[in-house]
């Protein structure tokens, strides 16, 4: 495996001895799995320097399959990008496309199993305020000039696919929305989690508005490498199996909601 240079490098949970899969099968664990994530905060699931939901529930599922992992923070199209090549073992969180089949593997095959998910979130559409940009939940209109997005994030192709212009750029969310804000584009789709903290900013909610429909609403899985879905099939099943029993457990639902309930209005 390449090694891979990167902002951040950080170990999974420290694992006790006996437990999970060591003390079922006798075996001791495998190597660390390395899995990337967007070097960006998209609270609650995440962190740059590396916490959040996402990372507890893998941490959790780490420790149950007493499967060490280490955490990759990088720019989201290098993630994809190391996944395709085999430099990591998986990326998150990623949602569903057909084209990213050729990247890595979605839990389910080539349609992703829901149930299977590390988190559900969705898109929106943000305008400057007082423009006439609107979204019926079918179609935007009264659009002047191109839609904003960051750059390999899936909402990009959909909007292309309604034959939407888009305008994609390799910046985060706050620089997403100054670019809105000085007219660069007519408006922005962004995760929900990143407009409800965007929005929590008076300097940024006294000049944009959220459209009151969301453009989509998507699941967000644990993506693993065609190299480790070859060479150690059972491990990958087990760790997309184990998450889904993790994320439905009482503890973990319990950490979900307080997070949840921490989150602006």
């Amino acid at each position: 495996m390449n090694t891979l240079r990167c902002p951040l490098l950080f170990l999974g949970l420290a694992l006790s001895a006996g437990v999970a899969l060591s003390t079922e099968t006798g075996k001791p664990p495998a190597g660390p799995l390395r899995l990337c994530f967007e070097s960006a905060t998209i609270q609650p699931w995440r962190t740059e320097d590396g916490k959040g939901l996402n990372i507890e529930l893998l941490q959790l599922v780490s420790h149950q399959l007493n499967q060490p992992f280490v955490y990759l923070a990088l720019p989201w199209k290098r993630c994809l990008a190391s996944l395709q090549a085999n430099e990591v073992d998986g990326a998150f969180a990623a949602s569903f496309s057909t084209e990213r089949l050729e990247i890595g593997a979605y839990p389910g095959g080539k349609v992703a199993d829901p149930t299977k998910r590390m988190h559900t979130d969705r898109y929106v559409l943000l305008k400057r305020k007082g423009t006439a940009v609107q979204w019926d939940g079918k179609h935007i209109s009264h659009l002047d000039g191109a839609v904003g997005v960051q750059l390999g994030y899936s909402i990009g192709a959909q909007l292309r696919s309604w034959g939407v212009p888009v305008d994609e750029g390799n910046q985060g969310a706050l620089a997403l929305a100054r670019r809105l804000i000085v007219g660069r584009v007519g408006a922005v789709a962004m995760g929900g989690s990143d407009a409800t903290m965007l929005m929590a900013q008076p300097e940024i909610a006294s000049q944009l508005e959220e459209l009151p429909l969301p453009l989509t609403e998507k699941p967000y899985y644990l993506m693993l490498s065609h190299q480790l879905l070859a060479t150690q099939p059972e491990l990958a099943q087990r760790i997309w199996k184990t998450l889904e029993t993790v994320r439905n457990s009482t503890a973990y639902k319990k950490q979900e909601r307080q997070a949840m309930e921490q989150m602006p209005d």
